[in-house]
């Protein structure tokens, strides 16, 4: 399948599904089963800062950063209806925002050498070309600025709960796109390994400064073992990655 091939499809995927995401997902939250914002502090003081959300969803990350003083809002999204959305929700903001409906493997004006802070929550993997994509968010960024990202692990989709215990019904080590099995086969996503997004991010030029897959178990476990994000299988393989770079000065 051809580049806007995969494009189209997800993109008509997030227009049918994207109410359903609203609001979820968001900082300071990085994702299922992990450690917050609010206790790694990776974005530091973000007062005055100028910051670009890639994937940026119904706006609640650009929300959380109003809240903390960010001084710039931008945002990019595949889907019409999560920009419009976010549009709704950024609009009584005291701070400039500019939000394009886009695919993040190309540029839709966004200047280069811009912004403080570029970041991604649970969006980034939904790339079809990681490398053009890293390509433009390390040219959006100020030398010395900062890019984090969450997305789901790679190894978590890999395991699946099947006659009461769970098993690996796909091989890590085979990387390309893929039906995605939680979104029904309606969406085609890359399986990539670990590995591949932090070389592919020095190989783009940034500087690796942490990577975090920690996972924090709530105290009532899930009831349905066989839900996507379960705490029996988080007990096994943690859901969420995070990873923290920056742009040499």
């Amino acid at each position: 399948m051809k580049v806007n091939e995969m494009l189209k499809m997800n993109k008509e995927g997030w227009e049918k599904s994207a109410e359903r995401f609203f609001g979820r997902t968001a900082l300071p939250e990085y994702g299922p089963f992990s450690l917050t914002e609010n206790h790694l502090n990776l974005f530091g003081d973000i007062s005055g800062k100028s910051v670009l959300d890639i994937g940026c969803g119904s706006g609640h990350s650009l929300e959380y950063m109003a809240n903390n003083g960010a001084k710039e809002l931008w945002g990019l999204d595949l889907s019409t209806n999560q920009i419009e959305t976010a549009n709704k929700l950024l609009s009584n903001q005291q701070v400039n925002v500019n939000l394009f409906e886009s695919p993040m493997e190309e540029n839709p004006g966004i200047p280069g050498s811009y912004f403080d802070i570029v970041y991604s929550i649970y969006a980034l993997g939904w790339t079809v070309d990681l490398k053009q994509t890293l390509s433009n968010i390390y040219s959006y960024l100020k030398p010395g600025g900062i890019f984090i990202f969450s997305w789901e692990h790679p190894i978590h989709d890999r395991v699946t709960y099947e006659q009461s215990s769970f098993n690996f019904n796909k091989s890590y080590n085979i990387e390309g796109p893929e039906y995605n099995e939680a979104w029904h086969n309606n969406v085609v996503i890359h399986h990539r390994k670990l590995s591949t997004y932090i070389n592919t991010l020095i190989e783009s030029g940034f500087i690796i400064e942490k990577v975090i897959d920690d996972v924090v178990l709530p105290d009532t476990p899930t009831e349905n073992p066989s839900k996507w994000y379960s705490t029996q299988k988080a007990q096994l393989v943690p859901a969420t990655f995070i990873i923290k770079v920056s742009k040499s000065r």
